[in-house]
């Protein structure tokens, strides 16, 4: 692969990923390490061959339009691509690149931290402790839920999805989802299926949506499939901001319909709404799902590996289009 080649980074990347792409391209960096605007990203990633980017640039026909004829390849640190206009890259002959499986495990893992701290109120325990307000021991302080033998309800049964229920598993949850097609038994581990996604919300004590991109569930969780949850139970969202009406979740938690929330992605992100913050029964996170060291780093090697095969003609598993 000829050295002459450029390549933008839109974001910083891992120290690993950022030295086998310097080993392989000359390197355009956006000055600072924050979202870029098509505009910008136009005119900076000008004469690349290559673009790399988060969720957090929109990488619209105009900007493709722009890089052309030049860019061959956009490579997006994420598994979504709605922020990638994918009819536009086929038209112009240019791959993309994403990064699929290489994350399930630490979404998983924080899949499993959502529900631990909403169900034992973690925000409030901390707040409580750092604000020297804590007395000391009593029998009613801070009551949250148990997890053994509650009913977790997962909406999207892929990868994250079976991870979190292999971690659910370990702490006595019983395991029940709903998927666009049924498992087969070796993935599905005894789980119980619902054909629809209204039967698995009325067997939830907590739910746990992990469903992907696309699908038409913009504001799926909204006051009607609320009600149908069991009283006071918990919602977890891995999946993305868009599928919460934002104005539902918040009224039954506020009325105690929920016992809590534990939230990883927002819709509008990270213009989250403000409501949020004052909520003591809603643990947040900032959309951390992937970010461990490890994955992170096997992210970006997916990408840098996936413009290697393309350069010697092949095909890699990671190719969106």
């Amino acid at each position: 692969m000829a050295m002459q080649e450029r390549v933008y980074l839109a974001r910083r990347f891992t120290p690993c990923v950022e030295r086998a792409i310097a080993a392989r391209f000359a390197v355009v960096r956006h000055a600072v390490d924050a979202p870029v605007a098509p505009d910008v990203l136009a005119r900076e990633a000008a004469g690349c061959t290559h673009l790399f980017v988060s969720t957090t640039e929109r990488v619209t026909s105009d900007v493709i339009a722009a890089l052309a004829p030049s860019l061959r390849t956009i490579a997006t640190l994420s598994v979504g691509h709605d922020h990638i206009d994918l009819a536009a890259a086929r038209a112009g002959g240019i791959a993309v690149l994403t990064t699929p499986d290489v994350l399930s495990d630490a979404c998983a893992e924080v899949g499993m931290l959502l529900i631990l701290a909403a169900a034992r109120r973690a925000h409030e325990a901390d707040a409580l402790v750092r604000s020297g307000a804590w007395t000391g021991l009593a029998p009613t302080l801070l009551l949250g839920r148990g997890l053994v033998g509650r009913r977790l309800g997962i909406l999207g049964m892929g990868r994250i999805g079976r991870g979190v229920a292999q971690r659910a598993r370990a702490f006595g949850m019983a395991i029940h989802y709903h998927n666009r097609s049924r498992l087969t038994s070796d993935p599905e581990q005894g789980a119980t299926y619902h054909a629809t996604a209204e039967a698995l919300l009325e067997q939830s004590d907590v739910l746990c949506l992990c469903a992907p991109n696309g699908g038409g569930l913009d504001g799926f969780l909204d006051t009607a499939r609320i009600a149908l949850l069991p009283p006071e139970a918990i919602v977890i969202n891995l999946s993305r901001g868009d599928i919460v009406d934002d104005d539902a979740l918040i009224a039954a938690l506020a009325s105690g319909r929920l016992f809590a929330a534990g939230l990883d992605v927002f819709r509008g992100e990270p213009a989250i709404d403000p409501r949020y913050a004052t909520m003591p029964n809603v643990f947040l996170t900032p959309h951390i799902g992937s970010a461990t060291i490890e994955t992170r780093d096997a992210m970006g090697m997916l990408l840098v590996e996936g413009i290697d095969a393309l350069a010697r003609g092949e095909t890699p598993s990671n190719r969106l289009c």
